[in-house]
């Protein structure tokens, strides 16, 4: 027995042994079949080792990549469409998430139904609210995720080199606007469901089991919901069966019919919805649809071997029958398909594979259907992000075959080119990433790459404006109505523009322009409200918010104007309303919300409803502690009170104020100035601006405001020294002149008349036309009997102010003085002509008189 058995045994041994052997030699025989035909690398049937270490090293280096290829993201912000999602209801509700699934049209700015995409930033929003950083972390964690994704299928495929073609796809600077753009979620969680779905089916295809082909039926239509565009994976499908054994059968044909029918649906149902909300007609004709899409695959394909100059809008180029240079994209792109097609024996049919699934993957973008994007341009760097792949996968997967074939050193040395490319692109890609950064530097480098690029311009401005750039703004404003005279929007950005620099006239004569290019556009008529309210014209003011309000019933700015022109119209209850329907509106700043409650607060105040103006001013301090606005609203409101209580109430508010405040230096000015300006309150103003001094020791206007207290209270000597701090500080402010003359004033209340009138000189000498710098010297010299000196500088100001009657007055008592009567009768008589209530006029007349008797 013992013999018989180790007998089978030692045959058994045998035999393992000869199946190894043969292995070896079929191995071999394919590999050197492999190095004859490249056709063996693109339809082997298991995976290559590509990868020479444990697959947990190969991962980690991946997410290096992705780390540092996009780390700068995460410190962007939010920029362009990502307004979509930020600003939407649904988005920060709670119970939002119920209508983005239900109800689409509540997501107001989006014109597609991809729930998933919503959904996610829901559930972000309560996690961490509206930091920009974890947005973008989010992002990168699926960029990762789908690299991975394209490792793990490129090496189910059999790709040669599947590694390094997953490494290219982490970094490659075309997939940084997908990452570092946080509404390009979509292409990163389309993406993630795509493939996913592809593994699943390649599993399903080696063991049909219908729970797998529920999972890739489910998982495609999660993509679906997340973009659209993915409608083509059924047809991917295909392509891959055909790929693999040469042919698609009818068995093929009807395990993809099922996906087909439920893509279609859902697109279809998708395109209507779009259409319903932005309806597009771009009139294209097919041929030219047929240029375009012929020109985008190979400017695709130009991006991807040389990625610089990545645009965000790209240039719209021409398209037309008669022009050679299309008809030479779409000849070139046919010549390619035929040459793959003729040379698929020889080559093998991967390289046609890859260029279909770039064509297909790529197919609802190239124009044959009208999209919105179309408007800016017919490319976009996000629109390959899953078409290229297979060309990544051609052209990597052919460099690693072709470098099996080099010496071991020459091998060495084509790593290291390789290597070194791949930490190329993620250094493109680190930088790329910067352009996401803001606003005023994602639309910089728009227009600084494409000038023409539709709206870049006017985008640029208002990001400028909501910067405080304001030159800048207006300089972009400008360029923007140059460049689309029919676009009202760029004319209301122009025309607030203008607004900020007080040129009123000039800003209402732009917006008219503007209403004349769109009569119905709602910005426009908005602000033609704003320039009539600042005019102080509140009656047409009303007409210009009561038509954005006809044209837009849900327009808060239109609401809110219209309920600041009621209140200065004194029609206080239309005001509140009016305010409170703005309120409904849901105002997206905190600042805004509060200011409009003090508003409400000041016209119920005007009612004598007192609980309900207290009430809307401490929901605004509720709302923003710190804002000025309301917390001086509520001092005016407890000082009007006068009872024990209110005053009370007053000081431990003013306490409150000063410990909230105690590092905001303009909002402690404000108090101190309500103490000054409105309560004449001086002593009080001046521990204020001590307060101010120290958040800030050099806060000018505060200098300003001290020193117009102390010469209130007669204080002249510290007032003196406290203006000349402020000039000192700063030279060039506007207010200076009227610094150095309270300060001529203090000294000549000193009895320091020479000094006084230094400086009443030194403001002549920078402006001789200073009306009340002549006065008050003119003044000083004829109390000093210096008459012809007065007399002249009098003469000066009626030059100026030709019908003051006080002017012509002191100037007949000055050449009355200097014995020349007539004149001065004259001038009296003049004067009493303005104004013949001048009592002074009257006597100095009679003197006059008896003298000449």
């Amino acid at each position: 027995m013992g013999r018989a058995s180790r007998s089978k045994a030692e045959r058994r041994r045998v035999k393992e042994a000869e199946a190894k052997a043969a292995a070896q030699q079929a191995s071999t025989s394919t590999a050197r079949a492999s190095r004859r035909n490249l056709a063996a690398f693109f339809t082997a049937a298991g995976p290559p080792s590509d990868f020479p270490y444990p697959v947990g090293f190969g991962a980690l280096l991946l997410a290096l990549l992705v780390a540092v290829g996009y780390y700068p993201a995460l410190m962007g912000g939010f920029v362009w469409d990502d307004v979509i999602f930020s600003t939407a209801d649904p988005v920060r509700e709670w119970s939002g998430i119920w209508n983005i699934w239900s109800n689409p049209k509540s997501l107001t700015l989006e014109g597609h139904y991809w729930p998933v995409v919503y959904t996610s930033f829901w559930l972000e929003h309560k996690l961490w609210g509206l930091e920009p950083a974890g947005y973008h972390a989010v992002n990168i964690l699926l960029q990762l995720a789908n690299t991975l994704l394209v490792w793990r299928l490129m090496w189910r495929l059999a790709v040669p080199g599947a590694w390094l073609i997953a490494a290219v796809f982490a970094v490659h600077p075309l997939h940084v606007e997908s990452v570092a753009w946080v509404i390009e979620r979509k292409d990163l969680l389309s993406g993630l469901f795509y493939m996913t779905a592809v593994l699943v089916w390649l599993r399903f295809t080696e063991e049909p089991r219908w729970p797998r082909y529920c999972g890739v039926l489910g998982l495609f239509v999660a993509s679906l919901f997340s973009k659209t565009v993915t409608v083509t994976l059924p047809a991917a499908l295909l392509v891959l069966a055909w790929w693999k054994r040469g042919r698609v059968t009818v068995a093929d044909g009807l395990r993809v019919l099922p996906l087909f029918a439920v893509g279609f649906a859902i697109a279809f149902a998708d395109t209507a919805y779009y259409a319903s909300r932005e309806p597009l007609d771009l009139d294209y004709s097919f041929v030219e649809r047929m240029q375009i899409a012929a020109h985008a695959l190979w400017f695709y394909v130009g991006k991807i071997l040389w990625p610089v100059d990545l645009a965000v809008i790209y240039p719209l180029w021409e398209v037309g029958v008669g022009d050679l240079a299309a008809w030479a994209y779409v000849a070139a792109a046919v010549a390619l398909a035929a040459g793959l097609w003729f040379a698929r024996g020889r080559i093998g049919r991967g390289p046609l594979a890859g260029a279909l699934f770039f064509l297909v993957t790529l197919s609802p973008v190239l124009g044959f259907v009208d999209y919105g994007f179309m408007q800016f341009s017919y490319v976009a760097d996000r629109f390959q992000y899953l078409a290229g792949i297979g060309m990544m996968a051609v052209l990597i997967g052919a460099g690693v075959h072709a470098a099996g074939q080099l010496s071991t050193t020459a091998r060495k040395g084509v790593l290291g080119v390789v290597l070194l490319g791949v930490a190329v692109l993620a250094g493109l890609s680190w930088k790329q990433s910067h352009i996401y950064r803001d606003e005023i530097t994602f639309f910089s480098h728009i227009v600084a790459l494409n000038p023409e690029g539709r709206d870049a311009y006017h985008n640029l401005g208002k990001a400028l404006q909501d910067a405080g750039r304001m030159e800048e703004a207006l300089e972009a404003a400008r360029i923007a109505v140059k460049q689309r005279p029919e676009f009202g929007n760029a004319y209301g950005n122009l025309g607030l523009a203008l607004q900020h620099y007080g040129k009123l006239d000039e800003a209402k004569q732009v917006l008219l322009r503007g209403r004349e290019a769109q009569p119905d556009n709602k910005m426009v008529l908005q602000n033609l409200g704003e320039v009539a309210r600042r005019q102080e014209q509140y009656e047409e003011a009303l007409q210009w918010y009561e038509a954005a309000i006809k044209t837009d019933r849900g327009y808060l700015n239109a609401y809110l104007g219209k309920g600041d022109a009621l209140f200065h119209l004194g029609r206080y209850d239309e005001a509140i309303v009016h305010l409170k329907k703005g309120l409904s509106l849901k105002p997206d700043r905190p600042k805004m919300e509060a200011l409009v409650h003090t508003l409400i607060g000041k016209a119920a105040q005007k009612l004598d409803r007192l609980v309900e103006a207290r009430k809307s001013f401490e929901i605004a301090l509720k709302i923003d502690p710190a804002l000025i606005q309301p917390n001086l609203a509520l001092l005016e409101f407890l000082a009007e009170q006068q009872s024990p209580e209110a005053m009370e109430s007053m000081a431990s508010h003013l306490q409150w104020i000063r410990e909230k405040l105690v590092d905001n230096p303009d909002g402690l000015q404000s108090v101190a100035e309500y103490f000054r300006k409105t309560q004449k309150q001086y002593e009080q103003a001046l521990e204020w601006y001590g307060a101010v001094f120290e958040a800030d020791p050099d806060y000018v206007q505060a200098y300003a405001g001290k020193g117009e207290s102390l010469f209130q209270l007669e204080r002249y000597e510290e007032a003196i020294s406290t203006f000349a701090r402020a000039i000192a500080l700063d030279p060039e402010m506007s207010t200076v002149p009227t610094l150095r003359l309270r300060i001529g004033e203090s000294a000549e209340a000193l009895g320091r008349l020479e000094e006084a009138a230094g400086q009443y000189t030194r403001v002549l000498s920078d402006d001789p036309d200073h009306v009340r710098a002549l006065d008050l010297l003119a003044k000083l010299r004829y109390e000093q009997e210096h008459f012809k000196e007065a007399a002249e500088l009098y003469s000066r100001h009626i030059d100026l102010d030709p019908d003051n009657a006080h002017v012509h007055v002191n100037h007949s008592i000055a050449l009355y003085r200097l014995g020349r009567l007539d004149e001065a009768r004259e001038g009296l008589e003049y004067a009493l002509s303005l104004d013949p209530t001048v009592y002074l006029a009257q006597t100095v007349l009679e003197l006059i008189r008896e003298e000449s008797q």
